[in-house]
């Protein structure tokens, strides 16, 4: 039987990765000052992405994601370990988005991954310390340019 501790934490890490995806999906980057550490890593180099300090990702985003005029982030079926005040996660992403190159008609497309965290506790809540973004598969991928690297330039 879950302890009431136990009840609370997963409800909350629950809440925690529902936030995450609305901040991305509503493009509010500040709201991810309440997802992350900020001294979390994130990964999300093996899907195109970029690798680095949570303030360099948080920066990096909204250039990431401006070139797609629509997506959504559904993250489902965790697999949650807790260990204290520390837990590991394992999350399927579904994520549809809409492209758009010049010239051409909007394109829809689909990833689907894996997110896999290392979350603790701090004085403020549940918290992710580590991301990493393991790519799982897409399908109708448009040809699209590189996404910029952290420093601006094309990855």
């Amino acid at each position: 039987m879950l302890s009431l501790q136990e009840i609370s934490d997963r409800m909350e890490i629950s809440d925690l990765l529902s936030r995450y995806s609305h901040a991305i999906d509503f493009q509010d980057w500040d709201a991810l000052d309440e997802v992350f550490t900020p001294d979390a890593i994130i990964d999300y180099s093996e899907t195109g992405g970029a690798k680095g300090s949570y303030a360099e990702i948080k920066a990096w985003l909204p250039g990431a994601l401006g070139r797609f005029p629509r997506y959504q982030h559904m993250v489902a079926t965790t697999k949650l370990d807790l260990d204290g005040d520390t837990a590991r996660s394992r999350s399927i992403l579904f994520n549809p988005m809409v492209y758009q190159g010049e010239g051409k008609p909007e394109q829809v497309f689909f990833i689907g991954l894996w997110y896999r965290d290392r979350l603790v506790r701090t004085d403020k809540g549940w918290r992710i310390a580590e991301r990493y973004e393991e790519m799982g598969y897409s399908y109708n991928t448009p040809d699209m340019p590189p996404v910029a690297s952290l420093d601006g330039a094309a990855a």
